[in-house]
């Protein structure tokens, strides 16, 4: 993230606070306009159109205008007018602004909201510049740093606190002198959900003079179903499909909602500053990324014109054909406006009047003012992506990785080496790895060891294998060049000892997943890299992943010999690994029976040993009971605390393995059984997803004559492939149908395992799945 630096002169509109009119918002001036209407009449605009209109004149003129009507007492107008533009109690906004909204009156806000926000060492604001640490967004003067700077350092800058506090000791904060009082600033207040952002959508006066406003909701990712996650920036915020109309009294002031271009240059706009580059479907919990945060295009406006600003007094002169579009209007933006909660604040039919109108926020159950039970916070522990504290069940291969590393980092010439580590899916491969170069980067920032650079790659994200050259070279230097010219500088940079970039001294340590993905058919790309650690100034480790056992066996001479010299097999999990890793993540939390984790833990230990296969069994266990409470709450009050037991984890087994495709599986013929447990013995014996038709097709024959069954032909095989292909149960190569075709399995092998080791028909199957 770029360095902002705090402008405590920032600029009127940025710091100008809306005060609330005592009176019901009188001192408000606006510059009104009407919406776009292309299907009627233009009207003609006065010379006093560009003027700014006060509201005595508003009210005068409106007031003449009753007079003239045939109507019973002072009956209001019988339309909304709308405006782009209005002047509110000395705050002026418009359509398509980013504001506060304060929450509801109830909640834990304080009153004051300072214009600039006070140093957290000094606890004073001044003139002085201050800057930002990117961990805890705390504002700090320069001048009050240890040491202090003498100017706003480029890229990331962490303060002093977060820094010790990023090496597990407790970090005590300065207090404020006696009889001072801590404030927090509008920003602190939204990221802690004591205040909402919105994006202004349009603005109105209703009939009754009161002055309102659509907004489309901001929210924090703490307010998302999944959480904050750790590739989310402090000041990152989600837009939502959820809108709302209320009175612009709930306004507290602008704020500035920027996309990432924009963010990234806003490096003097002072501190209500927000990062929106996603999308939160609030109804279906799923983000989509915003291309362009282009405010008209979001707003619905069309600017054809002057012509379409017209003033108060022509406003209130509206034909019938007038009325009719209005009311149409506000019957099309009654429809699009969202359902309020129950829940929400001081709700009355969707109208809300004077200072009840705040609150109108439609608020999740899962948001941060909502206490979270047990079964969804084990929900959330649960998930995949959450990363664990720590990584129980791998401690050996932990401190043999450390060593290896060490050992080579800790050398004075820092020789190059290189690390294989294979093992079936899901056994924490890469999780162990990454656990320990976090360690490492603590003991770099501790400096007892020497500082190095990292660069972690994935086989399946690479388009092509080649496309490694240009991922190292970018990760090292920040620059982008073909895969040709990456390799030859990089030849350079490792094989000549030539420097291509301002760290080319440190070493460089490269994790590479899914290795055999990057096999070739000359496997030059394998051999390059495997290659660069032996050479003396390269400063080079590799650490390379793969599910395959012997891959290096199955290379070309050159390579194996490189490549094969260490290695580290991870087994699978037995059922006491898995149930300590599950038990390790819902520490702290009493939401399962023992005996049903125990249960989950067995269950997948007899089939694959995967640690995520375990995991996901769980949350979905805790889904369904959490699902089962919910909808007994309705009808009677709980007993007891109710966990998640053998039924449910029993259901959620049953779920995953019996799915359609296990059951159209099951339900195969004999040849397509052993079609698939061909693949699936292929997958194992090359470690390879991908294999050929031709090399299938010789695999089933060996199973067939080694247990009496008749080998059925190509033609026959092929169509039963054909078939599998129609089912979706694995994928072909699209083309001619040919021996060298491309076949691959579209599910997990341990779904076919599961399937098929218990066919009755054909018990021999067992022995190679």
């Amino acid at each position: 993230m770029e360095r902002r630096r705090r402008d405590l002169l920032a600029s009127p509109t940025n710091r100008s606070r809306v005060r609330r009119a005592e009176n019901g918002g009188s001192g408000i001036s606006f510059a009104p306009a009407s919406p776009n209407r292309s299907e009627i009449k233009k009207r003609r605009r006065s010379e006093s159109d560009s003027k700014m209109v006060t509201r005595a004149r508003t009210l005068s003129a409106s007031d003449g205008k009753k007079k003239k009507k045939k109507e019973k007492g002072d009956a209001a107008p019988k339309k909304r007018v709308y405006y782009k533009k209005v002047v509110y109690d000395g705050g002026e906004f418009e359509v398509g602004d980013d504001v506060y909204v304060k929450r509801r009156e109830d909640a834990s806000s304080e009153d004051e909201d300072p214009e600039v926000e006070e140093c957290r060492i000094c606890f004073k604001a001044g003139r002085a510049v201050m800057i930002e640490c990117d961990a805890c967004l705390g504002g700090f003067h320069l001048k009050c740093l240890t040491p202090p700077l003498k100017e706003v350092p480029e890229g990331e800058w962490n303060c002093g606190f977060c820094e010790v506090r990023k090496l597990g000791k407790e970090v005590e904060l300065p207090k404020p002198p006696e009889g001072k009082r801590l404030v927090r600033t509008a920003k602190e207040k939204l990221l802690s959900s004591d205040l909402w952002a919105a994006h202004i959508e349009s603005l109105w006066k209703e009939v009754d003079g009161t002055y309102r406003c659509r907004v489309r909701w901001y929210i924090i990712p703490e307010e998302t179903a999944a959480g904050r996650q750790p590739h989310n920036l402090r000041r990152e915020i989600y837009r939502t499909n959820d809108f709302a109309d209320f009175e612009m009294e709930s306004i507290l002031r602008l704020c500035f909602v920027m996309n990432p271009k924009e963010y990234a240059k806003a490096n003097n706009q002072g501190d209500d500053v927000f990062l929106c580059e996603y999308e939160y479907d609030i109804h279906w919990h799923s983000f989509k990324r915003l291309a362009e945060f282009d405010k008209e295009e979001e707003d619905g406006v069309e600017d054809d014109g002057d012509e379409d600003w017209i003033s108060r007094d022509e406003a209130d002169s509206g034909t019938d054909e007038d009325m009719d579009y209005e009311e149409e209007r506000v019957k099309n933006l009654q429809s699009r406006s969202s359902i309020t909660h129950e829940c929400a604040a001081n709700s009355r039919k969707g109208q809300f009047f004077g200072l009840q109108k705040i609150g109108t926020k439609r608020i999740p159950e899962h948001v941060r003012c909502h206490k979270k039970t047990d079964l969804e916070r084990a929900k959330a522990l649960l998930l995949l992506a959450t990363l664990p504290k720590s990584l129980p069940c791998r401690n050996k291969e932990m401190e043999e990785i450390t060593a290896f590393i060490k050992g080579a980092l800790c050398q004075d010439q820092c020789l190059g080496r290189c690390l294989y580590i294979h093992g079936v899916p899901g056994t924490g491969k890469t999780m162990t790895v990454l656990s320990v170069m976090r360690n490492l980067r603590s003991e770099v920032d501790a400096g007892r060891i020497r500082p190095y650079c990292f660069v972690d790659i994935n086989g399946l994200k690479l388009a092509s294998p080649e496309n490694i050259y240009k991922v190292i070279y970018e990760a090292l230097t920040g620059h982008r060049v073909s895969w040709k010219k990456a390799l030859q500088l990089l030849n350079e940079r490792f094989s000549d000892g030539k420097y291509i970039g301002r760290d080319d001294d440190r070493p460089c340590v490269l994790l590479i997943d899914e290795l055999d993905l990057l096999l070739t058919r000359n496997q030059s790309v394998l051999y390059n890299i495997l290659d660069w650690p032996t050479k003396p100034h390269s400063k080079l480790i590799v650490i390379g992943i793969a599910n395959t056992m012997d891959l290096p066996e199955k290379l070309l001479p050159r390579i194996s010999s490189r490549m094969g010299i260490q290695r580290l097999c991870f087994g699978p999990y037995n059922y006491q690994q898995l149930q300590e890793i599950i038990l390790t993540r819902l520490r702290g939390i009493d939401a399962f029976e023992k005996q049903a984790i125990e249960f989950a833990s067995r269950k997948v230990a007899a089939i694959s040993g995967d640690a995520r296969r375990a995991l996901e069994i769980c949350r979905r266990a805790a889904e369904i009971a959490d699902y089962r409470i919910k909808k007994a709450l309705k009808t009677a009050p709980a007993a007891g605390k109710a966990l998640v037991g053998m039924s449910e984890v029993e259901a959620a087994i049953k779920e995953m393995f019996q799915a359609p495709h296990i059951q159209v599986i099951k339900s195969s013929s004999k040849l397509g059984k052993i079609f698939l447990t061909a693949m699936v013995h292929e997958l194992y014996k090359t470690g390879l997803g991908e294999t050929t038709f031709e090399k299938l097709a010789t695999t089933v024959s060996c199973l067939c004559a080694s247990n009496g069954e008749a080998f059925p032909g190509w033609d026959t095989l092929l169509r039963v492939g054909c078939m599998m292909g129609e089912c979706r149960i694995i994928l072909c190569e699209p083309g001619s149908k040919h021996r060298l075709q491309k076949l691959q399995l579209n599910f997990p092998s341990d779904d076919v395992t599961f399937a098929l080791k218990d066919s009755g028909e054909l018990p021999w199957l067992a022995k190679y799945l």
